[in-house]
């Protein structure tokens, strides 16, 4: 907007966004933000799997997510979640607090990462967070859903990768394939940035999963989930 005396802002009210930040079912601020994939209606976490536990349709448009196994069909939306706190002051020490409290009250040990996003606190150090990823199971996602990709060079002058079929977890995202193919085409894991990835020429945002992915552009065609990629293309 223009002023007499210039340019000036124009400030939104956080009540005004509201409606696209809040959950329908709880009518609270977005907490753990979980996504249906087949509508891309987000809900609070808690709040959508007690709600499948009992329906197979979202509940904010009706449409049929699974008639069987809804909760396949939702993920973690962080880029949602992210946006949440940072429009709402304090939420994430609060949601944080109330994380802390409810296995404080159950005398239960309370997880070093938080599911707020919380895992820069100040009294957990890195080597006790480095130690607690080392003492895991080992299990690397492998007990997770899988997913095939047969990955296609898209560029004459970009080498290809000796082995294109790879199968990794349903919850890789498609950064997590730009970073692997980085590190086998430039032997640099830091060139991510450098790579586009494409679905039926459709170049994939960097946050989505593969499981979004099949399920919205790969659901109708044969398995493997066939992905292209290429150098960025600066404009």
């Amino acid at each position: 907007m223009r002023g007499k005396n210039g340019p000036c802002e124009r400030k939104v009210r956080l009540k005004t966004i509201n409606p696209h930040i809040t959950c329908s079912l709880c009518k609270g601020y977005l907490v753990e933000a979980t996504t249906i994939t087949e509508c891309l209606h987000t809900f609070c976490k808690t709040c959508i799997v007690k709600y499948l536990e009992e329906h197979t349709s979202c509940p904010k448009c009706g449409e049929l997510i699974h008639q069987s196994h809804p909760l396949n069909y939702i993920s973690h939306d962080r880029t949602m979640q992210d946006i949440v706190f940072k429009l709402v002051p304090n939420l994430q020490q609060s949601e944080s607090k109330r994380f802390d409290d409810f296995y404080t009250t159950r005398g239960l040990p309370i997880p070093k990462t938080h599911p707020v996003g919380l895992e820069d606190q100040k009294d957990v150090t890195k080597e006790e967070r480095t130690q607690s990823h080392a003492n895991d199971d080992g299990d690397c996602h492998r007990s997770d859903e899988q997913v095939n990709v047969f990955l296609e060079c898209n560029a004459h002058h970009l080498k290809s990768l000796k082995r294109k079929y790879i199968r990794c977890s349903s919850q890789s995202t498609i950064t997590h394939l730009k970073k692997f193919i980085a590190l086998k085409i430039y032997n640099n894991i830091d060139r991510f940035k450098d790579v586009d990835v494409l679905c039926n020429n459709e170049i994939l945002g960097k946050d989505h999963t593969l499981k979004f992915i099949f399920v919205t552009r790969w659901r109708a065609k044969d398995t493997p989930l066939k992905l292209n990629y290429r150098p960025r293309l600066e404009i």
